[in-house]
């Protein structure tokens, strides 16, 4: 083990914080060039390019939750996480360079369907990054003692991330997206596959407070996923319209799923901690995260995969470069907020007014922000300013929560229920792809976007308030 490791130094958060950076900067180009790839180069309109971010979720519900139940298990490579984070950074990195190379694939493979090669690349480039974003985030878990340490490391994370992700945007602003996805594929690869080599995993996870190891039952899995279960049941009701071909003209299935979805996260955050074990108070306020967070990305997945046709409603005299231009600096602001907010603001407020209500107050910001984009966000400059608010909430999302959910669970099970947790990102980002596609493409209004990202976020929001802080 390196020194910098047995003294928590601020070096070794920072070596820590790669791997995590790596698969943050494939999410950044993937965020930035893949819904203006596949427009501008590729002629999808927006139900298609919407078919293809679908591919991402599913590989995450796949990717993440087997993995962090087999990462929990393994042992090889003298590592517990760093299998999956070598194995997935070199499949992102590859089909980073697959990206803007989608029809000479196609064509080199006999595939005729551009769709359908574009759908099997980012469902490979997603699965690569699920596959080692667990990993990525379980480890520092593992190497850090709860509490502020725990919290720390988090932070560091995002900030060396959200650093990386800057530049992502910087390079799509300056010198555009193609040079961003090549120059993006040599740093995922650098990142992944050198410093998890460096970094000492324990052996032996800590024994849970009941005294056992091991994974949950499918049993068990299902009853701590329940505040999901409207967006499991839409997204395979989705699926099956889109795989049978039918077409509806109403949106009976979507109120109906809507309608159980508030049912079901009602009655988790309106569940009592108090009078249980820490157990299974852990468990309670587990799945109280799960249905704040799965709101804040009901909106977070709207805008990252929608944005390019809000601006071309509002601005449409601007060209195709333009527009590549104007999502680049827009997310480029975002993440200026969301790296360097963490470490100076959000982690020193954390710890004087508590993690929850930091991150609750941020999210509801992030909301105000949203109905401002829908309202006045029609010049670029004015969106600018908006993307600075909007970041205080992304800052949180991507920084906090982790904490948050990591002291609320058995140690000894954290990459499993890392998964679980991602499956708060995954399914909404599916209901994104499979239902909000269709409603926006059907919409004239475009403003009706961010009008939607207010409303979730105020949901997510209201759901925090009734997040406990955790016992020590």
């Amino acid at each position: 083990m390196l020194d910098i490791q047995k003294n928590l130094s601020r070096r070794f958060y920072a070596l820590l914080s790669l791997p995590s950076t790596a698969m943050g900067f494939a999410l950044s180009v993937q965020i930035a060039a893949l819904s203006w790839i596949l427009t501008t180069q590729y002629g999808l309109d927006i139900h298609e390019v919407g078919l293809v971010w679908a591919a991402g979720p599913i590989a995450g519900i796949l990717g993440q939750v087997i993995i962090g139940i087999i990462s929990d298990k393994v042992w090889f490579w003298n590592g517990r996480r760093r299998p999956f984070i070598v194995i997935g950074g070199v499949l992102a990195g590859l089909m980073l360079l697959a990206l803007p190379n989608i029809d000479i694939v196609s064509t080199s493979m006999g595939v005729e369907s551009l769709l359908a090669m574009a759908i099997a690349i980012a469902l490979t480039l997603d699965l690569a990054i699920n596959v080692s974003f667990n990993p990525t985030r379980s480890i520092i878990a593992d190497v850090t003692p709860e509490g502020d340490k725990r919290t720390l490391g988090y932070t560091w994370m995002q900030t060396i991330s959200g650093t990386f992700g800057i530049l992502a945007y910087a390079i799509g602003a300056v010198w555009g997206n193609y040079i961003l996805i090549y120059l993006g594929a040599a740093l995922v690869l650098i990142l992944s596959v050198i410093p998890p080599f460096f970094i000492t995993e324990p052996k032996q996870l800590p024994i849970s407070d009941d005294g056992q190891q091991g994974s949950l039952s499918f049993k068990e899995i299902l009853i701590n996923i329940r505040p999901l279960w409207g967006f499991i049941i839409y997204d395979v009701y989705a699926m099956a319209r889109q795989i049978s071909g039918v077409e509806v003209t109403h949106y009976y299935a979507e109120m109906a799923c809507a309608f159980l979805t508030l049912v079901f996260v009602l009655q988790t955050i309106m569940a009592q901690e108090e009078g249980h074990s820490d157990a299974k108070a852990g468990l309670i306020g587990f799945r109280k995260v799960l249905a704040a967070h799965s709101f804040s990305w009901v909106g977070v997945q709207t805008m990252f995969v929608f944005m390019f046709a809000f601006l071309q409603d509002k601005m449409p005299a601007i060209s195709d470069k333009e527009l590549g231009q104007i999502i680049s600096i827009a997310f480029l602001i975002l993440s200026i907020v969301a790296a360097y907010l963490p470490a100076l603001l959000l982690e020193p407020m954390a710890k004087k007014f508590g993690r929850v209500k930091v991150h609750t107050y941020a999210i509801a910001s992030m909301a105000v922000g949203y109905f401002a984009v829908a309202m006045i966000g029609e010049s670029k400059y004015t969106l600018y300013v908006l993307m600075a608010i909007l970041g205080i909430g992304w800052s949180s999302i991507i920084s906090l929560v982790f904490a948050i959910m990591s002291e609320k669970i058995d140690q000894n099970k954290m990459g499993m229920y890392m998964g679980l947790f991602n499956l708060s990102v995954v399914l909404p980002q599916l209901l994104v792809s499979l239902g909000v596609g269709l409603f926006i493409s059907q919409t004239g209004d475009k403003s009706a976007i961010f009008y939607l990202c207010g409303i979730a976020l105020t949901l997510s929001a209201l759901c925090w308030t009734q997040v406990k802080e955790h016992r020590k």
